[in-house]
């Protein structure tokens, strides 16, 4: 089995997108609409959890949204008035149902489901010493850690378990978590994932983002602050801040690639800091050329930008098909190349003859890079010019991003000129680190105080990665195997 879209495959991936809604009826129905709008956050599994007052009832399975959640019976066997769902990719471990979110276990002061988005740097040692005081893990996900940690905390209310847990943790976490209690929703001190909140009637919404607030028809309030827990009972909320107060890191990659361009993200249009990249992109790499084309769809808003910035005509050279399943049989290297052209195919009568500028948004192996360039070439081109909308990617993410092994890295590997051979463009441009922060708006990362995580640029990671420092390459090697949620 191969996928029929190398062009995605070759990217880095947000591993999971969160919703969660308290006080509505048919609560299950609206996550499910709220996880099709963050499908491009997770496309392996889905999974909804309700509770109606008495019990917990929770459907997980692979594959999207779609197909899993449309179904009338499936909702109907998630009844009440609280509920929350979670989309997930996994990372180079187990591919299971015993990993796909919300999990849930019962605990001494009852139900306890949980939703998280990013990724525990602390996970393994934490499990380790879990399990030899007796906890018994269910899957190999981090997020079930929390869950032990809550469960054997010496604390007396859920609500101080809870924060006793998290204050053992490092790393990243969004998190909707739901109990008897109520709805809780919190972010991690450094706001590295995303987590929003929205209001629809008298129901509060928490989602990774505003898209999802847009498709269910509920109004945007605000995004939860770094460090923030939220707690919805009985239709009021109470907000508080238990963690020391620390300088606020959200993702870069948000803007650049994970979010879709239509969200809110830290206040900023993602489709206008996207076309703000490509413009930034036009002023540091110019090129003589006939033609800027985007690689569809995530290089779109950088080449509008990129594109009016410089004056030269966009065009659409790679037509993307959106009716094209995920996988099928491959008997031989002839059809698997037919196959790729599915999914997407050069505009061959626009592109012959010219001299071409393609727009992608990051380059991680460069095998898709070079694919991109070779199909252009195919196609006639008498020039073809990379430009990278995104610093070159020369770290991997422990902070919840499906990033490949530093050694796979092509920007970790090779220098510039070596990428561009690799690839086999006429050139190669990527977008400086400080044409990022002026594309969002931001100076302060000249003056040595990020305002982003930008650790998958700079190696600066914003946290201790403990498990990263405590283990070997061996057990590195199965850590990497463990990071699934």
């Amino acid at each position: 089995m191969l996928t029929t879209n190398p062009f995605d495959d070759d990217k880095l991936r947000e591993e999971c997108g969160i919703f969660g809604i308290s006080g509505a009826d048919t609560a299950s129905a609206v996550v499910a609409l709220g996880l099709h709008a963050l499908q491009h956050r997770g496309q392996e599994a889905a999974g909804i959890t309700s509770f109606d007052g008495n019990h917990f009832h929770t459907h997980r399975a692979m594959g999207h949204v779609a197909g899993n959640f449309d179904r009338d019976e499936v909702i109907r066997g998630l009844p009440g008035r609280v509920a929350c769902g979670h989309v997930r990719y996994s990372t180079t471990g187990e591919t299971s149902l015993r990993n796909v979110q919300p999990l849930f276990a019962d605990l001494a002061s009852g139900g306890f489901a949980i939703a998280h988005n990013g990724n525990i740097s602390n996970a393994m040692k934490l499990r380790r010493d879990l399990v030899r005081r007796g906890s018994i893990f269910q899957s190999t996900s981090d997020t079930e850690t929390i869950i032990h940690l809550v469960a054997t905390s010496a604390y007396r209310t859920l609500l101080d378990k809870f924060i006793d847990a998290l204050k053992q943790v490092e790393g990243a976490y969004s998190l909707i978590v739901m109990t008897p209690e109520g709805m809780i929703a919190c972010r991690d001190p450094l706001g590295i994932r995303p987590l929003v909140m929205g209001k629809l009637d008298k129901a509060y919404i928490f989602a990774s983002e505003t898209v999802a607030l847009d498709v269910v028809g509920a109004e945007y309030v605000r995004s939860v602050e770094p460090g923030e827990m939220v707690v919805v009972r009985d239709g009021e909320i109470q907000s508080m801040h238990p963690f020391d107060k620390v300088g606020a890191r959200p993702c870069i990659f948000e803007h650049v690639y994970f979010s879709r361009p239509d969200s809110i993200v830290d206040g900023s249009s993602v489709y206008s800091v996207r076309k703000a990249i490509g413009a930034e992109l036009a002023i540091e790499g110019p090129v003589d050329a006939d033609l800027v084309i985007p690689v569809p769809d995530s290089g779109v808003p950088a080449a509008i930008g990129y594109a009016q910035q410089s004056g030269i005509p966009f065009e659409l050279g790679i037509i993307r098909s959106h009716y094209v399943g995920r996988t099928f049989i491959q008997p031989g290297d002839k059809v698997r190349h037919l196959g790729v052209k599915l999914k997407h195919n050069a505009n061959r009568a626009l592109i012959a003859g010219q001299r071409v500028v393609l727009i992608d948004d990051s380059i991680v192996r460069g095998t898709t890079s070079l694919k991109i360039v070779q199909m252009m070439r195919e196609a006639g081109a008498k020039e073809v010019h990379m430009r990278i909308a995104s610093p070159p990617t020369k770290h991997s993410c422990f902070y919840g991003v499906d990033t490949p092994e530093r050694a796979k890295l092509l920007a970790a590997r090779m220098d510039l000129e070596a990428m561009r051979q690799f690839i086999q463009a006429d050139s190669l441009s990527f977008i400086s680190i400080e044409g990022l922060y002026r594309a969002l708006g931001e100076n302060n990362r000249a003056s040595g105080s990020p305002q982003y995580c930008d650790a998958c640029f700079t190696g600066d990671y914003p946290t201790t990665l403990t498990d990263q420092d405590d283990l070997g390459p061996d057990d590195q090697f199965s850590l990497i195997a463990e990071r699934v949620n």
